[in-house]
């Protein structure tokens, strides 16, 4: 620990602690995302049924190993802070690149504001106290969360590491206790999953699902945010983040299985605390108190990794001169990106303070899904720009430009999803998004040493 805090100086700045393995970029991941099986993912099921929740499963889970393996191809060879938004950097262009960096730092910032109404929520229903509020739980959430970021990277995903991995046992526990291969003695699948009521509203009703489909594996991209405190980032994001996705595909089966064998979908497609009412039905006093704590441990781990990815983000709008460079400063001791963490700080109390949890989780989603469009289009001009062979790469993601091809498609059938249940919203974040822009090219831009932002050796591109 000595060794971590020596102030390290490069040149005249001191820069982020390059601390980092791939159990970190694991549990920055998964633990990011895990909160979706407890609740977020069983919303599908209201807009489809519970069949439709198990395509989306399945056809999301798709959308999502693309973005891993896109991902872990650009960032194994862009490794910087910012993740996706050094990629556009370099990639794309600095507008694009802006965007970027917006999408990211929303998406995050609404997902912890989300995480921390999830968490106040679960600790008021579970007290059962009369005129009990989540407002003091929720903001012990993210100012508890912000301070652990603050003191450094490497003791906030130790943190994660071990917190993420109780969530995720406990999803095991679960699973093996109610005798999967038995169907009768506990589950009742059969009887709740009929031809009947499969599809209650048709194909129409799996598309319709696409919306909350999502939660299943939301905010593993958020792996490429260490990528300049990883020792290794060749190895370590590739590694972390696909043995991350692999973790979450099992256990979104699991969940799945599991919630849709002791709920019929009415009641799944509705309720905030799946997991947790699962193991309540199972009659287990010892299953339902494993499955509020590990509620509460999911929610926090994936709070705690979203402050530490939208402060990468922010961080780098300002090393950049996107922002005012006030916001790149590293804290001389614990070598952190202090001032970005600080600043969003006040950001993610007001949210939580005047959104619901269906809206903070829509805004996170749909900037997610924004995010995800660009990277479709990130790698097919990567690869062009610069073929196999013209620079190292950490990993090389197979079948190109198949999962481009269906990450885009599958994006714009989320978007569709969205637009059926929350248009107005998705108008307005586009409208904010161009107008942003407006202000970036025509204001901001004059601002960036554009010479300084380019920090890749590579050759120039094909073509130029």
């Amino acid at each position: 620990m000595t060794t971590a805090l020596e102030p390290a100086i490069h040149g005249d700045r001191v820069s982020l602690l390059r601390v980092l393995g791939p159990a970190h970029v694991w549990a920055l991941g998964v633990g990011i995302v895990l909160v979706g099986e407890f609740t977020g993912w069983n919303f599908s099921a209201d807009k489809g049924g519970a069949l439709a929740a198990l395509i989306v499963c399945w056809v999301v889970g798709l959308l999502y190993t693309s973005v891993a393996m896109i991902d872990s191809e650009v960032t194994s060879t862009v490794a910087a802070a910012g993740g996706q938004y050094a990629q556009a950097k370099h990639i794309v262009g600095p507008l694009m690149a802006f965007n970027v960096a917006l999408f990211l730092v929303f998406a995050y910032t609404m997902l912890e504001v989300s995480d921390a109404i999830l968490l106040g929520d679960t600790i008021v229903a579970k007290a059962g106290v009369e005129g009990l509020t989540h407002n003091s739980f929720i903001a012990a959430t993210i100012v508890v969360l912000a301070w652990l970021n603050y003191r450094g990277v490497l003791m906030t995903l130790n943190v994660n590491f071990v917190i993420t991995a109780i969530a995720y046992i406990s999803i095991v526990i679960l699973f093996f206790s109610v005798s999967p291969w038995t169907q009768g003695a506990v589950l009742k699948l059969n009887e709740l999953v009929t031809p009947g009521n499969a599809l209650p509203y048709g194909w129409i009703g799996v598309i319709a699902a696409f919306q909350f489909g999502i939660w299943y594996y939301l905010g593993i991209e958020g792996t490429t945010q260490a990528a300049e405190e990883v020792r290794s980032p060749a190895r370590s994001l590739p590694y972390g983040t696909m043995a991350g996705m692999i973790t979450l595909l099992i256990a979104a089966a699991m969940t799945w299985y599991v919630c849709a064998s002791l709920m019929p979908w009415e009641y799944l497609g509705i309720t905030y605390y799946p997991l947790w009412d699962a193991g309540k039905l199972t009659g287990s006093p010892l299953l339902e108190n494993l499955l509020f704590i590990a509620t509460l441990l999911a929610a926090l781990a994936s709070a705690n990794g979203c402050i530490n990815d939208a402060a990468r983000a922010w961080f780098s709008l300002g090393r950049d001169r996107y922002l005012p460079s006030w916001f790149s400063a590293v804290h001389p001791k614990y070598r952190t990106p202090y001032r970005s963490i600080l600043f969003l700080l006040p950001i993610a109390l007001a949210f939580a303070f005047i959104a619901d949890l269906n809206q903070a989780i829509t805004f996170s989603i749909l900037s997610g899904v924004l995010q995800y469009t660009f990277m479709s289009i990130n790698i097919m001009m990567f690869r062009k720009k610069w073929p196999l062979g013209t620079i190292r790469r950490g990993y090389t993601h197979p079948f190109h430009p198949l999962p481009a091809i269906v990450l885009f498609c599958l994006c714009v059938v989320t978007f569709f999803a969205i637009f059926l249940g929350y248009g107005s919203q998705l108008i307005a974040m586009v409208a904010f998004y161009f107008l942003i822009s407006l202000w970036f090219h025509f204001y901001r831009y004059r601002y960036v040493r554009r010479g300084d932002q380019f920090t890749m050796p590579w050759p120039k591109p094909q073509g130029y």
